[in-house]
């Protein structure tokens, strides 16, 4: 008999975060498991693999961005005027919520063979949803970030 009882990977508080330039915020490993769900499945390793690619791809599609807001003499995404959340300025929150996005969709592709059951194998299609609808929050953040629109148009 099963009581459907499933058991979470535990996870460390002192995992740290990752950083880039000194322009982009640095990403804190708790918060982020925090926010997009992520258990002790996920080893710290494989974490910080995936945070790492996602902030390679998002730093490169701002790199223009962020070179312009350096011209005009910011140091870092804070200080680049913006209306602020939570004490912190929407373009932070934008950019967290692209590398998480990011993040998740990358772990979740890599997680579609986790289980070599029919479960594990019926449930793939839905995760691969789930990361294209992820890396589609990712670039609606970084065009929040850009000041462009949300639309794709693309001739057939």
């Amino acid at each position: 008999m099963s009581t459907g009882f499933i058991a979470n990977a535990p996870t460390s508080t002192a995992e740290g975060e990752i950083s880039s330039s000194p322009f982009w915020p640095a990403i804190s490993l708790p918060d982020l498991r925090a926010t997009v769900r992520l258990d002790g499945t996920v080893t710290t390793a494989r974490l910080k693999h995936a945070v790492i690619d996602a902030i390679t791809s998002v730093n490169r599609d701002l790199a223009d961005w962020r070179s312009a807001r350096q011209a005009e003499g910011h140091t870092t995404l804070a200080e680049v005027p913006a209306e602020t959340i939570d004490g912190h300025s929407i373009h932070e929150h934008s950019y967290r919520r692209a590398v998480y996005a990011m993040t998740r969709a990358n772990l979740l592709e890599r997680y579609t063979d986790y289980s070599a059951t029919g479960d594990g194998v019926k449930g793939a299609d839905a995760k691969v949803i789930s990361s294209d609808d992820l890396y589609r929050d990712a670039r609606f953040a970084i065009r929040d970030i850009l000041g462009t629109t949300h639309n794709t148009v693309e001739l057939i």
